[in-house]
Order: C-alpha cells, then structure tokens, then sequence
C-alpha cells in the first residue's frame, strides 16, 4: 500500500528494495513537479525569475524530452517519439526550453504525462527481462552504455535538481511553498 502525503505525491517505501527505492523516489519527484505546476495558466508557466530565464514550462517540456531520451530512446532503443522527433538538437539545443512558450498549459502538461506513461511502460517492460544491472539499448555520445540502474539514479538526479528550481519560480509566482 502507497502512502501519500498533503499535496498528494507517493511516498517513497522507507524499506524497499534497490527497485522499489528509486522507483519509488523517481515518482515521488514526478508527482512533485506536476504539484508545482498545478492550476497555473499560460502566463505563469512562462514567468521566470531574473537573471535565470527557467519557466515552469520549460521544465515540463524537458523533463518531457528527458523521459522519451532516457527511457524510450536510450534503454528501449526506439525512436524519439514526437515532438522531439523532428527537433534539430545540433541547431537548437535548447529546444525544450525555449518552445514551451509557444504551448499551452494544456499541451505541456500532456507532452509531460505521456512522456512518463510511456516511460513507465518501457521500466515495466524492463524489468519484466531483467534486473537493473541491464544496458541500454543505446549508447551515449561516448559510447558507453549506461545500466538502468544508473538511468533510474540520474532521472532522480535531474527531477530533484530541476524540483527546486521549481519551488522558487512557484514561489515567485504566487507565493506557494514547500518541499
């Protein structure tokens, strides 16, 4: 049974096993950030907080392309699924970030919510044939090929990271707070 906190995120099992563990933290960070980006409009998802030019948007749509990267396209092995399909990323490297301002709240939070449902599928169907010691199916830039279970460490790493650049721009927004 899932415990779920005040603002409604699964809490990570206190005495899991390694997958249990960081499946369960990778959700607890992925429900935190739909939490920081919930019941916002158009304008608010493009607010920033100077110098930095971070939006709330922004982080929906990377952290978007980040699940279709690391689980769709470097575990799995597929296709980048669309939109990051027809993205020049050699051209515009920043593409997640800059695009979102072109989208609606709508239409982030879904490219975000299919981004984890598939990438949810695709640690289902990974670990149906193996353990978290497998490679992926990809290799990175360098050539290695990375274990899932140092993809499930790094997603952790950059929702945790990109969180708190969420509770600040949520707090500049109108004065939200929390972990």
């Amino acid at each position: 049974m899932t415990t779920v906190d005040e603002p409604n995120r699964p809490e990570p099992p206190l005495d899991g096993d390694e997958t249990a563990t960081l499946l369960g933290f990778l959700d607890f960070h992925r429900a935190t950030l739909a939490w920081k980006c919930a019941g916002l409009d158009a304008a608010a998802l493009r607010a920033t907080v100077p110098p930095s030019s971070l939006t709330l948007g922004g982080l929906l749509k990377h952290l978007a392309y980040v699940e279709d990267h690391w689980f769709s396209h470097v575990l799995s092995g597929h296709d980048r699924s669309a939109p990051f399909d027809a993205v020049d990323w050699t051209a515009t490297p920043d593409w997640d970030w800059e695009s979102a301002a072109d989208d609606t709240p709508e239409q982030l939070a879904r490219l975000w919510e299919d981004a984890v449902a598939r990438s949810r599928e695709r640690l289902a169907q990974a670990l149906a044939n193996g353990d978290l010691s497998q490679r992926a199916q990809r290799p990175r830039r360098d050539g290695s090929r990375p274990s899932l279970r140092w993809i499930l460490v790094h997603l952790v790493e950059e929702y945790g990271r990109h969180n708190g650049h969420a509770d600040l721009i949520r707090e500049s927004i109108d004065g939200s707070t929390g972990e």
